[in-house]
């Protein structure tokens, strides 16, 4: 009450929009829309700035402007059925598929690393690398061709590492805090992978040590693991840098970062950096338009992968961007509020890593373009062009969608009024609920926090993951 008698009123719009937005997030199934909606609206963007980025080069070079968008939706479709796949899978199941999924994304990076060295080797200097064919078999740069399918291995290597690395922090438990449990065989294996995909793909492998750290932190690794974590990635990517193999363009980029200025020339990134930069300037607050860009049309290199996000700057302006990095936000808090919620330590580990790999994967992306990172080549997250990212990252989507639902509030909200019987056959089974104390395994269930278990939670329980 004011000094004139008047009463003011205690609560206005903000702390009414405020009141409901916590009302909405703590309906059950709130994380489950979120994560759902977030990553829908991620992959729709993509798949209009593909087409607008890829339209026009299209019909000068095929005469039909649907090329590219048509490769991108089939794409599209495989991710969800993927995302399908990985949602409806119970937790065993992919513990079960930890180590065979593991060992194959080793065989596939040795196997592109070593075709790649070979072809180098036979092809004379000056010359282009011509690629070694083994029948329909053939690597190129990163890819590997078999036929008509062709699929990029560092990509299925991020996903082994969430789930063998989960799997074995959770079979360790308590036994994370010693030093001799984290060298065998954690980190000599982590380490190895990192490698066999930094020899080719040093951007793969930063987002991966980005994962990796995630997945520890999330686990409740000691501080000084993160030193001596740290050490061994910088020593990494000085040797990787310095190989003969890729020495010069990598170089380059490192230049280009610390003074665009340096080089003249345009065959390095720094014609990539300007042109991008210049394409983020171009934009203002609105875009020129949906479509109306011109630095794709042969001027920006990897307009359509790399650096779509300087075409959604170009054309949407500062609104559209910020559009992006609010469902990249969404999806962030989503992903990390599951990961506090969820009670198994598989899905706990799980839902953080992946979480983290997508948010240090678009960070490192739209931190290249906009100039605030070197240039790592890594793709933008379900909205840039290319085939195994967008599958793959459909599918650890649905691993974290499989996570929401398993929350202790959405399972009990989910079971006490199920969907239909042909919903749940067509989508997804109802989630486990969650263990009580009369469950007769003599056990308590996780001890919670604040109401709900921290995401760094240090991990105990059976090698199942069954927490005590």
């Amino acid at each position: 009450m004011r000094s004139d008698g008047e009463e003011v009123p205690s609560s206005g719009w903000a702390s009414n929009f405020v009141g409901t937005l916590r009302g909405l997030l703590d309906r059950p199934l709130a994380s489950y829309y979120l994560l759902l909606s977030s990553v829908g609206l991620l992959v729709f963007i993509g798949l209009v700035m593909v087409f607008s980025v890829t339209s026009v080069d299209n019909y000068a070079t095929t005469g039909s402007p649907f090329t590219s968008i048509a490769k991108q939706a089939l794409f599209a479709v495989v991710g969800l059925l993927a995302f399908w796949v990985c949602q409806r899978l119970p937790v065993r199941t992919f513990r079960a598929v930890a180590n065979p999924l593991l060992l194959a994304a080793f065989v596939l990076m040795c196997f592109v690393d070593l075709m790649g060295w070979l072809a180098a080797r036979r092809t004379p200097d000056g010359q282009d690398v011509q690629s070694i064919k083994l029948g329909p078999i053939w690597v190129e740069d990163l890819w590997l061709h078999v036929g008509a399918f062709q699929l990029q291995p560092a990509e299925l290597a991020k996903f082994a590492l969430v789930i063998w690395g989960a799997d074995l922090l959770v079979r360790k438990g308590r036994t994370i805090l010693s030093w001799r449990e984290l060298l065998v065989p954690l980190f000599p294996v982590t380490v190895t992978l990192l490698l066999l995909v930094g020899y080719n793909d040093l951007g793969s492998m930063i987002c991966m040590v980005v994962l990796f750290t995630g997945l520890l932190w999330a686990a409740g690794a000691r501080l000084p693991v993160f030193g001596w974590l740290g050490g061994l990635f910088t020593a990494g990517v000085v040797a990787l840098i310095l190989l003969p193999a890729h020495k010069d363009y990598r170089l380059d980029r490192l230049k280009v970062f610390f003074d665009p200025g340096i080089d003249p020339k345009a065959e390095n990134g720094r014609y990539q950096y300007l042109h991008g930069l210049w394409a983020v300037a171009e934009g203002g607050w609105f875009g020129v338009g949906l479509g109306q860009g011109n630095l794709k049309w042969g001027r920006l290199p990897n307009a359509h992968n790399d650096f779509i996000f300087a075409i959604v700057a170009e054309e949407l302006g500062v609104v559209g961007c910020m559009v992006v990095l609010l469902l990249f936000g969404m999806l962030t808090y989503t992903g990390l509020r599951i990961a506090r919620r969820v009670e198994d330590p598989f899905r706990r580990l799980v839902a953080a890593s992946i979480t983290i790999w997508f948010v240090g994967q678009a960070i490192i992306n739209i931190g290249g373009v906009v100039g605030l990172m070197p240039i790592t080549g890594l793709p933008l997250p379900f909205i840039s062009d290319g085939g195994s990212a967008l599958v793959v990252a459909l599918g650890a989507a649905g691993i974290l969608t499989s996570a929401a639902r398993a929350e202790p509030d959405c399972a009990r909200a989910m079971h006490a009024r199920p969907p239909r019987k042909w919903v749940r056959l067509l989508w997804a089974p109802l989630p486990p609920l969650p263990r009580t104390r009369e469950d007769g395994d003599g056990t308590d269930p996780p001890t919670r926090t604040a109401g709900r278990p921290a995401v760094s939670q240090t991990l105990t329980g059976s090698p199942r993951g069954r927490s005590t």
